[in-house]
């Protein structure tokens, strides 16, 4: 006798019987198992998206830091450019004998793969002409300059005046 036939005997059933009752509790037995597979993959699923989305809060804060740090920076240029514009006006009121006999003196430095025209004619000896050249240089490098020496290429910068302008530019 095979052991499910003496089952058979002890429970009083037919081994039909004993069939589909092994049968519904192995469908049991899988449905468990489905169910435990699922629920750890909607978990694994929630983690993802928490840390999705705690990543976009990370990119958000710092475009937010970059923008701040931009804004700053504009509101010195227009600040910078008001006050020249205010000491142009007051210059021009004044009598021939009272004006300056210069341009102010630039201190400090410019990141000059981000300076505009303005901002490179406030250098001393850079004009309206040498800025309007070294934008369109920039320009044919692709939007950015990486040494020095390139500069040498601009038509009216020598050795000497290479030297000057490194005192005042930042490539970056």
């Amino acid at each position: 006798m095979n052991p499910l036939e003496k089952l058979a005997l002890k429970l009083s059933l037919t081994k039909a019987e004993i069939t589909l009752v092994s049968a519904l509790l192995a469908f049991l037995l899988l449905g468990g198992i489905l169910v435990t597979l699922r629920s750890s993959e909607e978990a694994d699923l929630l983690v993802k998206k928490a840390e999705t989305a705690r990543y976009r809060e990370a990119e958000v804060d710092s475009l937010i830091a970059l923008a701040t740090l931009q804004q700053a920076s504009v509101k010195e240029d227009v600040l910078q450019d008001a006050e020249a514009e205010g000491e142009e006006l007051a210059a021009e009121k004044k009598p021939e004998e009272h004006r300056s006999s210069g341009k102010k003196v630039f201190n400090g430095t410019l990141s000059f793969n981000k300076a505009s025209s303005q901002q490179l004619q406030k250098i001393p000896g850079v004009g309206p002409v040498m800025a309007e050249r070294l934008v369109s240089f920039r320009k044919s490098k692709g939007g950015k300059v990486l040494q020095f020496q390139d500069f040498l290429e601009v038509k009216g910068i020598g050795k000497k005046k290479l030297e000057s302008l490194k005192k005042y530019f930042i490539l970056e």
